[in-house]
């Protein structure tokens, strides 16, 4: 059987240690910070993040499982191998980790980073949790953007092997701007669901108003640490119409023009 290159790799180093800590969920938060977002954009995400974690909804999900407690690491990307860890990895296990963790995500300055690579986030994710200090019933990363990918390797591919590796993948879109960019789609929440997500608890949440997003962030966050799905809406649309390549299309376009 032939493995991808992050498989093939990771499988070598991932054999458990006894010094490993056990928790039921190794969770990755991957924030897009592309170019195609803005300060105000920015700055309102990081809040966000900071002041779901802060919820007692979300801090008394901590302790749901065996384990009573998770691990968490936060980092913001943009194109291939481009990330800025915000929050290194944390056990989270109530009320003061979750304000530690809020103080530490709000100290970083805001800023971009340049491209978008949801695959290269990807990446970098799944290196990380199988190269960490723990062991958890269920891994889990969580990826935010505001567009397809559209640099590294294709999107699609990557998936399939963290899917592999028994990592789930959650996508939460950005759909607050109409469609109107260089690398921007219509339907990105099909995007997502069709390219980006893997896992039987798989889900997509998409952001189509920003008042809407610290409540979307949070119900997200509770649903992965207990392993729920959010209730779908019944949309009626064409199965499997969604091109994966989509952003690296776009963006040949654009470099041609």
């Amino acid at each position: 059987m032939r493995f991808g290159p992050i498989l093939s790799v990771l499988l070598m180093a991932a054999s458990p240690s006894l010094g490993q800590m056990r928790v039921d969920v190794e969770l990755v938060l991957a924030v897009d910070v592309s170019r195609s977002m803005d300060f105000d954009e920015l700055t309102l995400q990081r809040e966000g993040y900071a002041a779901a974690l802060e919820h007692p909804a979300v801090t008394s999900a901590f302790g749901m499982g065996p384990e009573g407690r998770i691990a968490l690491k936060v980092f913001e990307w943009g194109g291939p191998r481009q990330a800025r860890v915000l929050l290194d990895w944390t056990v989270m296990e109530g009320p003061a980790d979750a304000a530690a963790a809020a103080d530490t995500l709000r100290e970083v300055p805001v800023g971009n980073l340049r491209g978008t690579s949801i695959s290269g986030a990807m990446e970098i994710a799944a290196e990380w949790i199988e190269t960490n200090a723990f062991i958890g019933t269920r891994r889990v990363v969580d990826i935010s953007g505001d567009g397809p990918n559209n640099q590294g390797r294709p999107v699609e591919v990557v998936r399939d092997e963290l899917a592999a590796m028994g990592i789930e993948v959650n996508g939460l879109p950005f759909m607050v701007k109409a469609p109107g960019g260089s690398f921007s789609i219509k339907d990105l929440d099909f995007y997502y669901e069709d390219c980006v997500i893997t896992g039987e608890s798989a889900f997509v949440i998409p952001i189509r108003e920003m008042d809407r997003l610290v409540a979307s962030i949070r119900q997200k966050l509770i649903l992965e640490i207990a392993g729920w799905q959010p209730e779908r809406e019944a949309i009626v649309r064409w199965a499997g119409d969604t091109d994966c390549m989509i952003g690296e299309k776009l963006r040949r376009q654009w470099e041609w023009n």
